[in-house]
């Protein structure tokens, strides 16, 4: 499921290769879609220096927030028609890389119509994809989040996958800490739902569990700043986007959503809360499991997952996500019993085919009490 033949530039060498996939591909003029830290970093400079040195116009696209609007992938689109592009580069975190992939999507499209109403019609444009953050691994996946009139919209298909991706730890340098915090939990969330999905495969699995465990070995490290690991927590995030491209979300992330938006929380953190109510709830409901490969496998599977913790016990392994909150300072405090109701109705049931456990309105309503009273 993963694109084949991704190609993976070295971000050593003041990005010699980066340099020569530009060449390779013949580029003149780049769309460079980029978070609002871009121009900060050492790769942000070296777009910079592209044009004197490579004689290759650059033409920065920042009109996009987090949680991004349709209107900001059609003004994407118009600026890369406007410029005469003939490459994206995405340069920031999982909302740069959604709007540039779905910009990538829609370039040749009919503008006067709605692009989420029409069919895709996979194009030739270069893309490369530079992420800032180590949690979405939405480098490596088929997948995007906009949003329409407030509405979040899942974007899926193959040919949005980026044909090019760097992974450069030095880009994790100036992440606040919150933000470092939230993507890494998100990474994590990735890799546990990949994990226990009805979709999930030998393969998948196994990117799972190698994200997993590079998380747990460096995530003191991580989160303390040290520079030294960071390539290991961008493999991680990198791992478990290459999980969820095999697996889908599953109920987690179908909560999350409505955390973001009512409550502003990261997506990460918001996942993480979700998860974190989640897996104990399956895992004393294994009779409710509608995983075709039976009680027995899913049962199997939640042993793995705590083995790859350091083979704890499954009640340890389901408090790791409890207790990296508290310890980030990260329980959830907000909200009301007025909110769960409004929570509940709003989760995405589509993302619920990929749980392994049945769950209803009635459930949700029970596990996001717990998120809003108990404070995790």
């Amino acid at each position: 499921m993963n694109r084949p033949g991704q190609c993976t530039l070295s971000p050593k060498n003041d990005y010699v290769d980066i340099d020569n996939y530009l060449l390779s591909k013949m580029a003149r003029r780049i769309l460079l879609v980029q978070g609002d830290s871009a121009e900060r970093l050492e790769i942000g400079k070296y777009f910079l220096s592209i044009p004197f040195r490579l004689g290759i116009k650059v033409y920065p696209f920042t009109k996009f927030h987090p949680n991004p609007s349709y209107d900001s992938v059609v003004d994407g689109v118009k600026e890369f028609h406007a410029q005469c592009c003939d490459m994206i580069v995405a340069l920031g975190g999982g909302s740069a890389i959604d709007v540039a992939k779905c910009i990538k999507l829609y370039e040749n499209l009919d503008p006067s119509q709605n692009y989420l109403c029409q069919e895709i019609l996979p194009n030739r444009v270069p893309f490369l994809a530079i992420p800032t953050t180590a949690g979405t691994g939405s480098e490596t996946t088929r997948y995007a989040v906009i949003y329409f009139e407030g509405e979040k919209q899942s974007i899926t298909h193959e040919s949005c996958i980026p044909e090019a991706i760097c992974l450069d730890p030095s880009t994790l340098k100036t992440l606040p800490t919150y933000h470092r915090a939230s993507s890494m939990l998100d990474a994590f969330c990735h890799a546990l739902e990949a994990w226990w999905s009805v979709n999930s495969t030998e393969e998948s699995r196994r990117f799972s569990k190698g994200a997993i465990k590079l998380i747990l070995e460096y995530r003191h490290d991580y989160m303390n700043g040290n520079q030294n690991v960071a390539e290991y927590m961008m493999q991680a995030a990198h791992l478990a986007g290459k999980a969820i491209n095999i697996t889908q979300t599953t109920a987690g992330h179908a909560m999350c959503y409505k955390l973001t938006s009512l409550y502003g929380l990261a997506h990460g953190h918001a996942a993480a809360l979700c998860d974190a109510v989640l897996w104990p709830y399956m895992a004393t409901h294994l009779d409710d499991c509608c995983d075709a490969r039976g009680r027995g496998w899913l049962e199997g599977i939640f042993q793995e997952i705590s083995e790859a913790m350091g083979s704890v016990p499954l009640q340890e392994a389901m408090e790791i996500l409890p207790c990296w909150l508290g310890e980030m300072g990260m329980e959830f405090h907000g909200g009301n019993a007025g909110d769960i109701a409004k929570l509940a109705s709003a989760v995405n049931l589509v993302r619920l085919r990929n749980n392994p456990v049945r769950m209803d309105i009635k459930i949700f309503g029970e596990l996001y009490g717990k998120i809003l009273s108990i404070g995790m």
